[in-house]
């Protein structure tokens, strides 16, 4: 950790340390690493298989840094609400498969809709259109950001 914070190229760079010894030691170990962590210069702390909400605050109100909530699914931490993980003092809270599960199984999906019928064609209800990505990209405001950039270039 120590090395981390002293090798840090910008001191906006913040440097999160994880630990993982409460599954494997318990809580009161995990928390003596954390403090380590802290003492050492890591600016959050991001404990692993946090199993109670008691136990993040217990985190939060031992380490005086923010600290983070890996809320992925199938877990061993619980699917809490963002209100609980307020509730609890937690500072971040970090989905980091959501998203990426939801796309497998949706691609799963259009992939035995192509094998069973040969076409995408019964899928396209659950796809986004390219309007509607453009939309929420919003796209088009960019062209013509760059359209507006490069004509005033050519002067």
């Amino acid at each position: 950790m120590k090395a981390a914070v002293d090798a840090r190229p910008d001191p906006a760079f913040v440097v999160m340390a994880r630990t993982d010894a409460l599954a494997v030691e318990g809580l009161p170990a995990a928390i003596d690493r954390a403090r380590a962590c802290v003492e050492a210069g890591a600016d959050m702390i991001f404990p692993e298989a946090v199993t109670e909400l008691a136990m993040y605050r217990t985190f939060v109100d031992a380490v005086d840094v923010p600290v983070l909530a890996n809320i992925t699914e199938f877990g061993q931490t619980p699917l809490y609400t963002l209100a609980e993980l307020r509730s609890a003092g937690v500072g971040i809270a970090l989905y980091p498969l959501s998203a990426f599960r939801a796309m497998n199984k949706a691609a799963l999906g259009v992939y035995r809709t192509l094998r069973r019928d040969g076409t995408q064609k019964a899928a396209t209800d659950a796809m986004q259109t390219r309007a509607e990505l453009y939309e929420f990209l919003g796209y088009h405001a960019y062209e013509a950001k760059l359209d507006a950039l490069f004509a005033k270039g050519k002067r």
